[in-house]
Order: structure tokens, then sequence, then C-alpha cells
């Protein structure tokens, strides 16, 4: 090879190396004067989180919890995922009482199964109730409030913890919903609600039709008669807009407001049944 040659491959290794050095240098010269100063406390918050990335809190996702904590707009308790466990250790994190957050689920208010509910025509389409909501008549079922049965709500749930029964009505299970709201969001017939986990007994319908209207499509609907209303001690049931609401801060679970429900449709939330009257004695 010509000497000539050698010296200019020789010289652009050199200049090569040269120009990789200047720029490694200018970009820790700029790492360290643009760089975005980050809470140490956003990691140690970031690894408490169990990572579902499911929304539930309102964030989009763990990250994005973490950073709202440790800025101060969400709570130490605001993961519905990790509960109170992660609530004390973010709260340690933080210097902060954790406070005592009651567990939620899902409660799904529709008692019209396949056998109490009435079809206005036979649904042919897409296995998703917000397809079915879409369409005129808003679906197959009589009752404009009832429940579609074809899963979306399934379908959003990261825990398996709802299903659609062979009733053809969804259902919850208590122990492993953990209220991210995923499916309250979903369903189109805003049928779930998000209810304390201790709370005793639910009103198991949404229909604000009338009496006589809720009857001619669904033997198991809200009536709203006010008997419940009555019937209770409390002042914790009210009758709105045609149908009954609990009120979770005043009900005492005395089951009365249950058991005087000529449509059985105010259930317990454990069992799924209504209170039964006691049986008289016998002498």
């Amino acid at each position: 090879m010509p000497e000539n040659m050698t010296n200019i491959i020789i010289i652009s290794v050199i200049l090569l190396a040269a120009l990789g050095i200047f720029i490694g240098l200018l970009l820790g010269v700029a790492g360290k004067l643009f760089a975005v100063e980050v809470d140490e406390r956003v990691t140690l918050v970031r690894e408490c989180l169990p990572g579902n990335n499911c929304g539930g809190c309102g964030f989009p996702g763990c990250d994005g919890l973490a950073d709202a904590i440790v800025a101060g707009t969400a709570p130490v308790n605001g993961c519905p995922v990790g509960g109170a466990p992660v609530a004390g250790k973010i709260g340690e994190i933080m210097g902060v009482d954790a406070g005592a957050s009651a567990k939620k689920v899902a409660f799904v208010k529709c008692a019209g199964t396949c056998e109490k509910a009435k079809n206005k025509y036979n649904y042919v389409g897409i296995e998703d109730c917000r397809a079915a909501a879409a369409i005129p008549g808003a679906g197959g079922k009589a009752c404009a409030s009832g429940c579609l049965g074809l899963g979306s709500c399934v379908d959003v749930c990261q825990f398996d913890a709802i299903s659609v029964t062979d009733d053809g009505i969804a259902a919850v299970d208590m122990e492993k919903c953990v209220a991210c709201g995923k499916c309250v969001e979903t369903c189109p017939k805003h049928l779930i609600e998000l209810i304390p986990y201790d709370l005793a007994y639910m009103v198991k319908c949404s229909s604000t039709d009338k009496g006589k209207d809720v009857m001619s499509v669904c033997t198991a609907g809200c009536i709203g008669c006010g008997i419940c209303e009555k019937a209770c001690n409390f002042d914790a049931v009210h009758v709105e807009n045609n149908v009954a609401h609990i009120d979770p801060e005043k009900c005492k679970g005395c089951g009365l407001c249950s058991m005087k429900c000529p449509k059985k449709v105010i259930i317990n939330v454990k069992t799924g049944e209504a209170k039964e009257a006691p049986k008289p004695k016998t002498a």
C-alpha cells in the first residue's frame, strides 16, 4: 500500500476517534445542562404499585399514579388493586398516614334473567353490548335498562372478576373484584356501580320506567312503590325517578326493606337473595 494512502487512513481514524470523543463530551455536558430532575420518591412509589396499569385509579397507568402521588394530586391509597397493604407502603415513603380506605366492589343492577325479562327481538350481530346498544331499540331486551348479557364488561376485566351467567346477565365475583372501574365505564346501559364491600343490601334494578311499564317487560324490576322507603327506620332508602336507592352511609343492614319489597328486587349483596319474612311460631 502506498505510504500516502496509509497516512490518509491513519489520519481518518484519528479524526473519527476525536470526533467521537468530542460528541460524547458534548452529549455529557448537554445531559447535565438539560437534565430533568426526578424525585427519587417517584421510583420508590412506582416499585410499590402492582403494575397492572388498569387505569382504575384515574391516571394513565401506574407510572401516572406514582407521579401524581408524589406531586400531591393523588392520595397514597389511590391504587384500587393494591388496597391497604400498598397504601401503607406508599404512605411510609411519603411520610403520611395512608388512612382507612373501605374496599369497594362492582355490583350489577339488573335481575332481569332470561326467565324474568322479555325480549322484543332476537339480536343477531357482534357479541358486544356496546354494538347492540347502538342499533335501533338498543338491543334485544324489552327493558331499556336491562343487561344485554353480551359480555363487554367481561372482556375489559383484567381480574376474571365478572362473568355472564347462564341466566343471561352479568355477575361479579366479589372476592376477585378490585374495583378498577373498567366494567363501570364499559357498560352502555350504566348498570354497574361500585359499592362498599361491606354494604348489606342493594337494589338490583336501575329502570326508571313507571311500575306498570316495568311489569310489562320484567317480573324482577323495581316498580317504585315506596314500600321499602316506608319500611326503613334509618332514612337509608328513597325512591327517586321511579327506582329505589339505598344510601350506604345510612344503611344498617337490617334487611327490612328487602323483606318488605313485593318484587324481591332488594337483595343481600353477599347471597344474592332477598330477605325472607320470619316464619310464624307454631304452638
